[in-house]
């Protein structure tokens, strides 16, 4: 996740003052956002986190709008994002594709992450992303050499196609013939209930038990990975490579693009807020936007875009204060990923925790969500302070470089 520079003795990890800010401020926003989405797959089985209307918590009142929110503002648009810059990140590692040294770092740095990623899923959430992305960069790091144009092309339109088949397929779900629309029947919905009640007291009982469960979510979204989340991941990492390329990531393109891309996303949050406010007002199993809210939200992409053109503006034309707040946790942003788990799971699901699993609602999510935010704000200046790289980065590069590598800064 971080710039590289080849020096005489072979590759090494970038100087402090040689980062590009730009890329920290947008790893530390995306990788808090992402937070406020995953959070209630933390506290919720995977069934209840995925459809809210198999959650125990009815969507009404402050439930509502908390849930709302996470729709509207955050859903898909900063794992869009991050995909979108871990994209960035196989170029800057590996380089050109006739760098064999760097080529040989690369793929030491991937097959760590998927390491990393096996332990995290199966062991202590199921919702891991680093085995998919450590999957997906395997092919994104064959075509890290194509030119600007050319990534941003293919991204784009492998992502707006797969996006479209998406919108396409909900869409007839809302409207289609019956068979497709009779899939949230009552009593579908009451098996559904009663196997969320099921995993809920399994997770609750102890280890063993919410181990299964948690295996069990986990080898169903890996088989989603592979024969469809890679996909459109590949496509956000090249775009992102090719916007990189393009200079788009570190402020050079005219204002007037960025503005653009900034109100596009507004309108489109806009129309995405009133649908999906309604949908949400409108109860379990009852399309009220016709399935028009699901198509939009099925292109969160020129949300993500506005969001970054927002943040790139902000730091290369406006408030060093973002820069301040937000760098540190992009440069352990790795760090920062797995010490969520760490501290949602032991809230949530670990036997050395209080197993909070279905018990806390989405308002109380929010809650711990911004405590963590406050929490990582705070601790990641004061660690990068005395060391030069988070813990688990400084762990994920000596294993790739395959040797010491300093960690506490000079005195």
């Amino acid at each position: 996740m971080t710039d590289q520079t080849i020096l005489a003795e072979g590759p090494r990890p970038v100087a402090a003052g040689a980062r590009i800010q730009t890329l920290d401020v947008l790893r530390g926003v995306a990788v808090l956002g992402i937070l406020a989405v995953n959070a209630a797959a933390f506290a919720l089985p995977m069934d209840a986190a995925m459809a809210p209307e198999q959650s125990p918590f009815p969507l009404i009142g402050a439930s509502a709008v908390a849930h709302w929110t996470v729709e509207v503002f955050f859903h898909q648009k900063f794992v869009t994002l991050f995909s979108m810059l871990f994209g960035v990140s196989i170029f800057l590692v590996g380089g050109e594709r006739g760098d064999k040294p760097r080529g040989r770092l690369l793929r030491r740095r991937l097959f760590w992450l998927a390491l990393f990623g096996l332990i995290h899923g199966a062991a202590f959430w199921y919702g891991d992303i680093l085995l998919l992305y450590a999957w997906s960069g395997l092919f994104v790091m064959l075509m890290r050499s194509m030119s600007a144009r050319s990534l941003i092309l293919f991204g784009a339109a492998a992502t707006l196609g797969l996006a479209t088949m998406q919108a396409a397929t909900l869409w007839m779900t809302a409207n289609g013939p019956a068979a497709l629309t009779d899939a949230l029947s009552d009593e579908s919905l009451s098996l559904a209930e009663g196997a969320v009640s099921a995993s809920i007291a399994a997770y609750r009982s102890g280890w063993p038990a919410g181990l299964i469960e948690n295996l069990k979510a986990w080898g169903f979204l890996q088989s989603m990975s592979l024969f469809g989340y890679v996909f459109s991941t590949v496509s956000l990492m090249m775009l992102g490579l090719g916007l990189f390329k393009a200079g788009f990531f570190h402020g050079r393109m005219p204002t007037h693009v960025y503005l653009t891309l900034i109100a596009v996303g507004g309108v489109i949050l806009a129309v995405l807020g009133l649908l999906e406010w309604r949908e949400i007002t409108a109860g379990p199993s009852i399309q009220a936007t016709g399935g028009w809210a699901k198509v939009v939200a099925s292109y969160p992409i020129f949300v993500t875009l506005a969001y970054a053109s927002g943040l790139i503006l902000l730091t290369t034309r406006g408030l060093g204060m973002v820069r301040r707040i937000f760098a540190p946790v992009g440069q352990m942003a790795f760090t920062n990923y797995l010490s969520q788990t760490l501290i949602m799971t032991s809230l949530f699901s670990m036997p050395w925790g209080p197993r909070l699993m279905g018990q806390v609602d989405y308002p109380g999510q929010w809650a711990i969500v911004v405590s963590i935010w406050l929490l990582q704000l705070i601790w990641s200046p004061l660690w990068l302070s005395r060391f030069r790289m988070g813990p688990l980065e400084w762990l994920w590069r000596r294993l790739s470089y395959g040797r010491d590598l300093p960690l506490r800064r000079p005195a």
